[in-house]
């Protein structure tokens, strides 16, 4: 059955999904905040900033008018930077009708409060409309292309998280389902600042070993605080964990491991931000993991170098030896 959906969020990955949905039939109002580039994406029916080599077919609208976007939506899909999460919920908030359903592919925590995200839709929106957050193993482009993917729809409502994956569900995208949205939202920010990690370390030519060092201890780490927060283990065994942190430390389409890889080859952060510009979430993150992490005793020393050296300004190098000369003790999640 065909639907409208409305996407809030004309960058890379606000456009992957949004083709994703009209490759399954449905037709997609895109909105973003800028209205000369949603006018340029309608005018020359491509995202060139961000997907400059896929056509928009006919079914992707482009709408600069907020209103008019969400109008009648099935599904008011926001992918927004965390940044704007929170302000792009208060102007959404007085038009939605009673029980729109929403959902978000956002990765991050509210910044200055270290909030998850379903907490701030929660608080902007009120009870009466379902959440849902969309997290997994899943880089725009390779979406945008069709290329074979899976995710995690993760919402307290069943009945909402199977709508919402069955948005997405079709030839080439599995859409699974979860009930554990702290799981899923958590491994989809500490993800990104352990991608920065991973980065550096390679910048810094340490090699294959340290790589997969970095991704175990680091998902030691994502299931400590995770399940600290009320997350399940097997959410970070999962997609929305494990599946998305091997991605993400891994492959150069990830920007938190390029921005990484530039700070291990020597650049400070704003020139490695500059370097990649577009948003790198992991860097917004870090503070926010470990304003969390404290709050609730979690130890994570990987994230903590992280934060010395973007926020900082610590040597890469100085950072690892920190890591290196902690006392040995014995492996586990504990």
């Amino acid at each position: 059955m065909t639907q409208c959906v409305a996407v809030l969020g004309a960058g890379s990955w606000g456009t992957a999904l949004a083709l994703q949905l009209v490759r399954n039939g449905h037709a997609v109002r895109l909105w973003g905040h800028d209205p000369e580039h949603l006018a340029r994406l309608a005018r020359e029916r491509v995202n060139a900033a961000f997907l400059p080599d896929i056509p928009l077919p006919p079914a992707l609208a482009p709408c600069a008018d907020l209103a008019a976007a969400v109008a009648g939506a099935a599904l008011v899909l926001i992918v927004v930077p965390s940044h704007a999460f929170g302000a792009t919920l208060a102007r959404l908030a007085p038009l939605l009708p009673a029980g729109q359903g929403v959902a978000w592919a956002t990765k991050g925590l509210e910044a200055n409060s270290g909030r998850l995200l379903h907490t701030v839709a929660g608080a902007v929106l009120g009870d009466g409309h379902p959440g849902a957050v969309i997290s997994g193993p899943n880089f725009a482009a390779e979406v945008a292309r069709g290329l074979p993917t899976a995710t995690t729809v993760a919402a307290t409502d069943t009945a909402h998280a199977r709508f919402v994956a069955g948005l997405l569900h079709g030839p080439g995208f599995r859409a699974y389902t979860s009930s554990d949205m702290v799981g899923v939202e958590l491994g989809g920010a500490v993800k990104n600042v352990l991608a920065i990690a991973c980065g550096v370390a390679d910048g810094l030519g340490f090699g294959a070993n340290a790589r997969a060092a970095i991704i175990t201890r680091g998902l030691a780490e994502m299931v400590r605080l995770g399940v600290a927060a009320g997350g399940r283990l097997d959410t970070f065994m999962g997609l929305a964990g494990v599946g998305d942190l091997v991605l993400t430390c891994t492959d150069d389409q990830s920007r938190n491991r390029r921005f990484g890889l530039a700070l291990g080859h020597g650049a400070t952060t704003a020139a490695a931000l500059e370097r990649i510009g577009q948003v790198v979430e992991g860097a917004r993150a870090v503070p926010e993991v470990l304003r969390l992490a404290r709050a609730l005793g979690v130890e994570m020393p990987i994230a903590e170098q992280v934060e010395r050296v973007v926020h900082g300004g610590l040597d890469p190098r100085a950072a690892v030896s920190a890591l290196l000369a902690r006392e040995p003790k014995a492996e586990g999640f504990a």
